[in-house]
């Protein structure tokens, strides 16, 4: 019988090694998966390269994990906001390693890792420091730059519900990054709020399906919302 719900999310984390690529779902605070990114701090890992669409908020989740200094490089579209301090230090004494990505290059390259797709070629950054060392090329008179896939080792994403076979649903705006991720990594991780019986779910409903989820924990709503109105 196939049951991919785990028991805790130290369970969930456990095999993660050290200089993992992890693709963090999550915009900004929605979509995070605050209680996995805990979890993984606990673990210990070490050498990670994380991709995430921003580079933390204040001193929890993301940027909770790069404060422990085990995070080497991160890949991300917006590294600096108000309260991205963290980040900040960590750039500027050369601590850690950045590598900017335009959001819409950013989910392109990861969903192209999904699909299988080589590479592909965008307008976009052509002509910028961006592009450097990148391939170019001309099409129907336009200058376009050779982009490649992000492919992870470990996807961590936050989902609203999910069944022992791994199938996920989202709460609006929270699914942002994280069907692409799953179906980019080896191993995705889904933290849930609630598991739910096989053929619970709505097939229509179902954004990420069970064969790009590995494991499913399911995390406490009160907790989760306790530590964002902290």
């Amino acid at each position: 019988m196939i049951d991919k719900i785990v028991a805790s999310v130290a369970d969930a984390l456990a095999d993660v090694q050290d200089g993992s690529t992890i693709l963090m779902g999550g915009f900004g605070g929605a979509g995070m998966p605050s209680e996995l990114i805990d979890g993984l701090i606990e673990q210990g890992a070490k050498d990670l390269v994380i991709v995430n669409n921003n580079a933390g908020n204040g001193e929890t989740g993301l940027a909770a994990l790069l404060k422990t200094g085990h995070v080497r490089k991160i890949i991300c579209s917006f590294p600096r906001q108000a309260d991205s301090h963290i980040f900040d230090g960590l750039y500027r004494a050369g601590k850690l390693e950045l590598e900017l990505v335009p959001q819409g290059n950013l989910a392109e390259r990861i969903r192209a890792a999904g699909a299988g797709i080589g590479g592909f070629f965008t307008p976009t950054g052509y002509g910028t420091d961006l592009a450097k060392g990148k391939e170019t090329r001309e099409i129907n008179g336009r200058m376009y730059v050779l982009e490649s896939p992000i492919h992870g080792d470990v996807a961590l994403v936050k989902a609203e519900k999910g069944d022992r076979w791994g199938n996920l649903t989202y709460r609006k705006a929270a699914r942002n990054f994280g069907p692409i991720m799953a179906s980019a990594a080896k191993c995705a991780i889904a933290q849930v709020y609630e598991t739910v019986e096989l053929g619970a779910l709505d097939p229509e409903n179902i954004v990420t399906p069970g064969i790009f989820v590995k494991r499913v924990v399911r995390v406490g709503r009160a907790a989760a919302q306790l530590k964002v109105a902290a």
